[in-house]
């Protein structure tokens, strides 16, 4: 039972996060120049971008959502760590010295600047780029920081939301097991952020975080501190060091949207080859094409202005053919505003 007293601070909280990271939004808006395609016009989405007012009702879904899940049990009052003041007014001044170079890179077109090219040698060239012209792409102790920040100033404070829905089927599969012999991957994991709302949810579920930043990882250990039974791996999603069939969960948030076609078929096979039979893969990503009426117009442009060079090819991708097509077989899809979530079943 969720007391009146506790729903009050959580509304507070999220509409202070969601002020907050609007503001950024819009401030940052007005020191960048407009998106424009290659010929220097502006860009024409062939479908109507959706209306703000529409966009805020969906997000006030999401959270009403997120909260009714709360007043179910399927996860704990959630815990957005966005740090102590200090931190928050650093990484907000951090935010806006940033914004320089990314108009620079958005203006010119340059998604390798600062980019080390003898990284070739280690790191596939697909993952060398200044995705969302942020500086230093995925590479750097300094874009570790800045990153959870930079996703929730685009999402307006909804992304840990969103990311939060990724634990409604699997409540639903770990209910009834013992948490202590189950062992979660959580592939392309980032800072951590996903992982620290699962161990939140089941403390003594063994977890493994796998990324290909070093940087990001050292970050997501610094937000799993503390925590029982976590590991990281450096390693690349299409060759997951771990064995067959030894993991009964995956999970896989915000990845697929920055994979080339082919990766994304070799990455969704390792995921099959690491699951158990009868394992749930739980997937988080972009809505894509067709998923919500009015949407298809806000996609069209999405990439245009933060350099997401897959995303053409990815909100056209049959996501469930995909998948099934690597033995796993699709359970539900349901949207959380601005992503889907997906859930599957090892044969």
């Amino acid at each position: 039972m969720v007391s009146v007293i506790a729903k009050a601070g959580y509304a507070a909280r999220q509409g202070t996060r969601i002020a907050w990271y609007m503001g950024h939004y819009f401030a940052a808006r007005r020191k960048q120049t407009p998106s424009l395609q290659a010929s220097g016009k502006p860009i024409r989405p062939s479908s109507p971008v959706i209306s703000r007012e529409r966009m805020l009702g969906d997000m006030a879904l999401l959270f009403r959502t997120d909260l009714r899940n709360v007043e179910s049990g399927i996860y704990p009052m959630p815990d957005d760590d966005d740090g102590d003041l200090r931190k928050v007014l650093n990484r907000s001044r951090h935010f806006f010295r940033d914004l320089a170079g990314v108009d620079r890179r958005r203006r010119e077109g340059n998604v390798r600047d600062g980019i080390d090219p003898g990284l070739k040698d280690t790191l596939p060239t697909y993952y060398l780029q200044n995705f969302h012209y942020q500086t230093g792409g995925y590479l750097t102790e300094e874009s570790a920081d800045l990153y959870d920040m930079q996703v929730e100033v685009l999402f307006s404070g909804s992304a840990n939301a969103m990311r939060r829905q990724a634990l409604v089927p699997l409540s639903s599969w770990i209910r009834g097991r013992d948490q202590r012999k189950l062992a979660m991957l959580d592939l392309a994991c980032g800072t951590g952020r996903f992982l620290k709302f699962a161990k939140q949810a089941w403390p003594r579920l063994n977890v493994t975080g796998v990324d290909l930043s070093q940087a990001y990882l050292d970050e997501a250990q610094v937000h799993l501190a503390g925590r029982s039974a976590c590991r990281f791996l450096h390693g690349n999603a299409e060759h997951i060091s771990l064995a067959d069939a030894s993991q009964d969960i995956v999970t896989c948030i915000f990845l697929f949207h920055e994979l080339p076609p082919r990766v994304r078929r070799t990455v969704a096979g390792e995921i099959a080859r690491v699951l158990k039979p009868g394992g749930l893969f739980v997937f988080v990503d972009s809505l894509q094409f067709g998923d919500r009426e009015g949407y298809d117009g806000l996609l069209e442009v999405f990439d245009a202005g933060f350099h997401e060079p897959y995303f053409e090819s990815y909100v056209a991708e049959d996501l469930e053919r995909l998948f099934t097509k690597k033995g796993l077989v699709h359970l539900e899809t349901r949207p959380a505003f601005l992503s889907k979530v997906m859930s599957f079943e090892r044969k």
